[in-house]
C-alpha cells in the first residue's frame, strides 16, 4: 500500500523544469491542491506542484486561473481544481459564507455595487472598493466579505493573483468556459460516486474515512459508504482487507498493489496531498505528522515550518526550513530524522538533491546550513 500510494502522486525523480501543461495536469491528476497563505519557506501549492514538475514559472498558476483552466474553491480546504469539475462542485456553490453567514441579504447595495463594478471595470482586488477593516482573517471590510461570497456562490471567481498573493475577482461567465458552466450539474449519487472514485485514483489507496477527509465531506463515512459499496460492485473500485487488520483499502481495480519502489527525494508541503489522512499515513508509513506553524514557540518540537523529507517509498525525516529571499538563501535549521532512520552517504546526498530541487522552485541562488 504504501508504494501504491506514493506512485500515485507522481513524484519527479530528478531535477527538472514544468510547463504551464504541466501543471494543469499535475492539478488534473491530484484532483485538486490545497492553498495555505504561509511563506515561511514557500507557498504550499507551489512546493506541492514543485514536487511533481519541477521548478516553473511563478506566474503559472495565475494564468491558469485567467484562462480559465483550473478554478479556486473549497475542496480538502481552498484548493485549486481543474475547470471541468466545475459542476460537481455547483450544489456546494452557495451564498451563504461557511463562516459569515448570508453576506449578501446583510449588504444588498453593497453587492451590487460589487457586481456593477467588476461588469464594467473588468477583474479587481479587494483593495479597489472603499471601506474600513483590519484586515487579517477574521476583520475584513464589507466589500471583501461581499466579495467572498460572491466567490462561495460561484457567481464570480478568482480570475489569478496579483502582488501580495492578492485575489482578482472577475465574473465567472468571463473566466469558466461557456460548456462548462452550461454543464448539467449531477445529482447527489453521482456527485459522491463521482468525488469518491477521484478520491482513490488520485491517492492510489484510502480508506473510506480517508475518502471522506479528502473532500472533507458532511455526513462521514455513512453518508459515503453506500456509493463506495456501489462502485465496488461496478468494478470500478476494489475493497481490500489488510494483514494488519485495519480498516479495510479501497484502491482502483486492477491496481498494481506491489509497484517497483520509487525513486522519490522530495520535500513535502506540510500540506501535501499524501498527508491529508494523517492516521492513514501513521499506518502506513508510521509517520506521524505534525504541524506546528499554529503552536506556541515553546511547544514545537521539530521547528515552525517542517517539510516530512520523502525518500524512496519512506518518509524518513523532518526537515526545519526557512527562506531567507533578500540573501537568495534556503536555510537549513535542522533535519530531524525518523525513529529507526540511520544516516549514511546515500540519505545524505538524498537530501542535498531534495533541497537543491526545492531551491530551484522557489528560486533561490544557494543553501546554507
Amino acid at each position: 500500500m504504501r508504494r501504491l500510494a506514493v506512485a500515485a502522486q507522481g513524484y519527479t525523480s530528478r531535477s527538472r523544469s514544468g510547463t504551464t501543461r504541466e501543471v494543469e495536469e499535475t492539478i488534473r491528476r491530484l484532483s485538486c491542491v490545497q492553498l495555505d497563505s504561509i511563506t515561511a519557506v514557500e507557498r504550499s501549492h507551489r512546493i506541492t506542484l514543485g514536487s511533481r514538475v519541477g521548478a516553473y514559472p511563478r506566474e503559472t498558476v495565475s494564468r491558469l486561473l485567467r484562462e480559465g483552466r483550473i478554478f479556486e474553491f473549497w475542496a480538502h480546504e481552498a484548493c485549486l481544481i481543474p475547470v471541468e469539475d466545475w459542476p460537481l462542485y455547483r450544489s456546494w456553490m452557495t451564498p451563504h459564507h461557511p463562516w459569515r453567514g448570508d453576506v449578501l441579504s446583510q449588504h444588498p447595495e453593497l453587492a451590487e455595487h460589487v457586481r456593477t463594478a467588476i461588469r464594467e471595470r473588468g477583474p479587481l482586488t479587494s483593495r479597489a472598493f472603499d471601506g474600513q477593516g483590519g484586515g487579517g482573517m477574521w476583520n475584513w471590510k464589507p466589500a471583501k466579505m461581499v466579495l467572498e461570497a460572491l466567490w462561495n456562490s460561484g457567481e464570480i471567481v478568482i480570475a489569478g493573483r496579483v502582488s501580495g498573493f492578492q485575489r482578482l475577482y472577475d465574473l465567472a461567465e468571463r473566466v469558466i468556459p461557456r460548456e462548462v458552466l452550461e454543464a448539467p450539474q449531477p445529482d447527489s449519487t453521482r456527485q459522491l460516486q463521482e468525488l469518491a472514485r477521484r478520491a482513490v485514483v488520485s491517492r492510489g489507496a484510502l480508506t473510506a474515512k480517508g475518502v471522506v477527509e479528502h473532500w472533507r465531506l458532511r455526513g462521514g463515512i455513512a453518508r459515503l459508504e453506500p456509493h463506495l459499496d456501489a462502485l465496488v460492485r461496478d468494478g470500478v473500485l476494489e475493497r481490500l482487507q489488510v494483514a494488519d487488520g485495519g480498516a479495510p483499502v479501497l484502491v482502483p481495480t486492477g491496481a498494481d498493489i506491489d509497484p517497483p519502489r520509487p525513486r522519490t527525494t522530495a520535500l513535502l508541503s506540510p500540506f501535501d496531498n499524501l498527508l491529508w489522512d494523517r492516521p492513514f499515513a501513521r499506518r502506513i508509513f508510521g509517520f506521524d505528522h505534525v504541524i506546528e506553524v499554529y503552536k506556541p514557540a515553546p511547544e514545537r518540537q521539530y521547528g515552525y515550518y517542517v517539510l516530512p523529507f520523502l525518500w524512496r517509498d519512506r518518509i524518513v525525516g523532518r526537515a526545519d526550513l526557512k527562506t531567507e529571499r533578500r540573501e537568495g538563501s534556503l536555510v537549513v535549521k535542522a533535519l530531524h530524522l525518523e525513529p529507526r532512520v540511520r544516516r549514511s552517504a546515500a540519505l545524505d546526498d538524498a537530501f542535498e538533491r531534495a533541497l537543491d530541487r526545492l531551491r530551484r522552485t522557489i528560486g533561490l541562488e544557494r543553501v546554507v546550513g
